[in-house]
């Protein structure tokens, strides 16, 4: 039978409807926007001799997928204290989501950045990638020892980048402490980055940092730093 509460819903029902119809709505949204551990572009052993197979294997699968498990515990997280209005929550979740946030995107772009010699990693850059390198530091070479020099220097852990600065039309280096995003931080668009965290080399080059930075030139993935600066753009 049809009944008053079917033809004219109290407020709570349609409190309760409509509580219902959002927690679905942010769930789904949710469900949508999971992070996920991308595919490598080449073998873990490709990149050899700079980089050995077994440190790009425990970096991707182990380091890297941390970042992304960690994330998704924290987004999922702080949907649950937004939707209770728990402010102390919130408010907790932010370091969490900026540290585990900024390794997944860090190492999302660092995948790419690299390329084995053979798939065209190495070299120099051209077009307009290299007149912006040639405008701001004089010569690629210049570019390189600038950014080796600062991305070596890097106290503790953290990441040297050559970044793009939409307001200026030009290219940039900067470092970031930890995990900290780059344009997230500094407003620069991050083009090519060098991770040096120790788990991305110490087991091939022990406490030698520079040679590490120095050797990873040798896979610089140009093609796709330069895809980087034509889609800030």
């Amino acid at each position: 039978p049809i009944t008053n509460e079917i033809l004219y819903p109290s407020s709570m029902a349609l409190r309760t409807v409509a509580r219902t119809a959002t927690t679905t709505a942010r769930r789904a949204v949710g469900a949508r926007s999971v992070a996920t551990l991308p595919d490598l572009p080449y073998g873990y052993g490709e990149l050899e001799p700079v980089i050995s197979g077994e440190i790009m294997e425990l970096h991707h699968s182990k380091h890297h997928n941390t970042y992304v498990t960690n994330l998704n515990v924290a987004t999922e997280k702080l949907a649950e204290a937004t939707e209770k209005g728990d402010v102390t929550t919130i408010v907790q979740m932010q370091a969490a989501i900026k540290f585990n946030g900024g390794g997944h995107l860090n190492h999302s772009i660092f995948w790419q950045n690299l390329a084995p010699p053979s798939k065209g990693g190495g070299g120099e850059p051209d077009g307009e990638l290299a007149a912006l390198i040639n405008a701001k530091f004089g010569s690629f070479d210049a570019m390189k020892t600038q950014l080796s020099g600062s991305t070596v220097a890097v106290q503790g852990s953290g990441w040297g980048w050559l970044g793009y600065d939409k307001a200026t039309n030009s290219v940039a280096i900067a470092t970031c402490p930890n995990q900290d995003p780059l344009e997230a931080t500094t407003g620069l668009v991050p083009l090519f980055g060098i991770d040096v965290w120790e788990h991305a080399y110490y087991l091939d080059y022990k406490n030698v940092r520079p040679d590490y930075v120095n050797a990873i030139w040798e896979l610089a993935n140009w093609e796709d730093v330069a895809a980087r600066l034509a889609a800030a753009k």
